[in-house]
Parts: C-alpha cells; sequence; structure tokens
C-alpha cells in the first residue's frame, strides 16, 4: 500500500510516499480502508523529535492517528464488520490506505468523511477541558483561539451547555465566530478591556486552544489561576496555570462522547470547518500548514485521492 514515511526527524521535506506492506487485522481488530486522515499539531511534533523523550518514534514511522474509512477487513471477536464506516483513532499511522482501527465508533450517514475526521481529537480535547473547568449553565467563558479546529468545536459544546461564549480571534474570524454563537474579541494589546466590555460581570473560565500569549489577561481577569486551562502554552506551568495534554475517560466513554458529536455533526448541530484537503504526495504541505497556524479549519488528507 502507498503510506507516508519518515525515518529521521526533520522538517517537513522527511515525509515520503513510499510502498510498505499493508497492515492486517488479527483476533479482536479491524482493518480501514482510510478515506479521510485528520492532521494535527502533534503530528508534526512527532515528526519534529519533540516527543523523542517520551514516545520516540519507531522508523520507519507513519503518521497520524485520526481515521475515517470503511471496514475491509474483520479479525476473529471484532466489534465491526466488513463494510462499516466508522471514525476515531487507528492504532498506528493513518496518513495511508489502510490502517488498523483503535477506538472507534460508526460514522453516521450523511456525514462527509471530512467532516468526520474533524471530531474525534477536537471534540474529545474540548469535552475534557469543559469538564476540567467545572463549566455550568449560565457561565461565562473564555476561549482563547476559538476560531481554531479545536476551538471552534469548544465555542459549540459550551454554547450548547448553556454558556455565555467570549472567544479570541483575528478579525477575520469574528464573523464565523458569531455564526457559532460566541461572541468575539480581538487578541493581542488592549485584550484585557476588550473582554471586559464584553463580559462586564467578568469571566467564570477561561480555555487556551491558542498557546499564542493571553494568559497573563486571565490571570487578571479570574484573579488568580483557578479555572484557567491550556493545552497549548507548555510554559504555563511557571504560571501556575493547568495545562491539559492527555485524554481522560475510559475508551468507552471516549466513544461514547465520540459517538453524541458525530451524531450532533450530522445533524448540523456541529460545524466543522474544513481548512483544505491533501493527496498523500502533499502531506508535507498538509503538516506545514498546520504548523504555520493559520489554517481556517480542520486540514486533512485523502489518502484515496
Amino acid at each position: 500500500m502507498r503510506a507516508v514515511v519518515f525515518e529521521e526527524y526533520g522538517d517537513p521535506g522527511v515525509l515520503q510516499v513510499q510502498d510498505v506492506a499493508e497492515p492486517h487485522a488479527g483476533p479482536g481488530q479491524v482493518r480501514i480502508k482510510v478515506h479521510a486522515a485528520g492532521v494535527n499539531p502533534y503530528d508534526t511534533k512527532i515528526r519534529r523529535g519533540f516527543t523523542k523523550d517520551f514516545a520516540p518514534a519507531k522508523f520507519p514511522a507513519i503518521p497520524g492517528f485520526e481515521v475515517a474509512g470503511v471496514v475491509d477487513e474483520a479479525g476473529d471477536g471484532a466489534e465491526f464488520a466488513v463494510g462499516d464506516e466508522v471514525v476515531g483513532w487507528s492504532a498506528g499511522g493513518s496518513y495511508a490506505e489502510y490502517a488498523l482501527g483503535g477506538n472507534i465508533t460508526l460514522k453516521p450517514a450523511g456525514l462527509s468523511w471530512e467532516q468526520a475526521v474533524g471530531v474525534p481529537v477536537a471534540g474529545e480535547t474540548s469535552q475534557r477541558v469543559l469538564d476540567l473547568l467545572g463549566v455550568k449553565p449560565g457561565e461565562t467563558i473564555l476561549i482563547h483561539g476559538a476560531a481554531g479546529v479545536v476551538g471552534s468545536v469548544a465555542v459549540q459544546l459550551a454554547v450548547a451547555a448553556g454558556l455565555t461564549v467570549i472567544g479570541t480571534a483575528s478579525a477575520a474570524n469574528h464573523d464565523y465566530l458569531r455564526t457559532i454563537g460566541a461572541i468575539p474579541v480581538a487578541y493581542g494589546d488592549g485584550l484585557l478591556g476588550r473582554v471586559r466590555e464584553a463580559a462586564p460581570e467578568g469571566v467564570d473560565a477561561v480555555f487556551d486552544t491558542a498557546g499564542q500569549g493571553g494568559l497573563e489577561e486571565s490571570i487578571e481577569l479570574r484573579g488568580g489561576t483557578d479555572r484557567i486551562v491550556t493545552i497549548a502554552d507548555f510554559a504555563a506551568a511557571k504560571l501556575g496555570i493547568q495545562t491539559s495534554s492527555g485524554g481522560s475517560g475510559t475508551p468507552e466513554e471516549v466513544r461514547a462522547a465520540l459517538a453524541t458529536q458525530l451524531q450532533a455533526a450530522a445533524d448540523g448541530k456541529l460545524t466543522i470547518r474544513i481548512a483544505e484537503t491533501f493527496p498523500l504526495t502533499d502531506a508535507g504541505k498538509a503538516q506545514s500548514l498546520s504548523e504555520s497556524g493559520h489554517a481556517r479549519g480542520k486540514i486533512v488528507i485523502l489518502p484515496q485521492a
């Protein structure tokens, strides 16, 4: 099969499409014909070697772990059958024509592959942090990077939970934030005053998805570090702010939440904005766009293209 492979750490140029051996489903496993693979910031961190001290790549490595596709091989005792359309996390690289399924669930009918593959990571991350923050209906939450993939899903989950959402983003994304229920404010100098104007009674919690500043202002808004969580600013510990960088809940709980979020997307109640799609041969361009921080939505690789 064709797959994106890297055999050393480095810039996007180390990503190459190669013919590699196909994986096969063992007992309890399924193999997925991959129709869409999600590109995530963590993919680029692995490629650059930022995780090698605690999660080294096994060369030759296939990047990616977010997957949507059709089961085409099922091992004895597998929960899913050949022909099932599934979404979730792969057990191995997903930038490939085939991948083994990890924690997956059925894809609702009518939901595109691109939209579906944008849900697992953003949905799990958003719900995990909202739970950590202990948000309640009627409260106000400030979400930094609200127009990003995780940020926009967090906005929608928070709005659906009955919160008022203040979202930081560039001016070009303010109309989009309004369409998903957030009150937009521009980031940068003067942020504190703009947030106070938008939320004169204060903010009850802060979720930083961007990692590009705003934490000191968040501390001032909150009157301390309580109920502030970041997923992107790993210098936050110096400020006494909690960082959340791993999954929570049992696999069954995560999968149940994913199924609910996928159905919401299929029903038009959860919007997944797609920035751009790429074939396997342009995986380097896809990861470069991810690293730029300028993608307006989910970046997706289409291995069957």
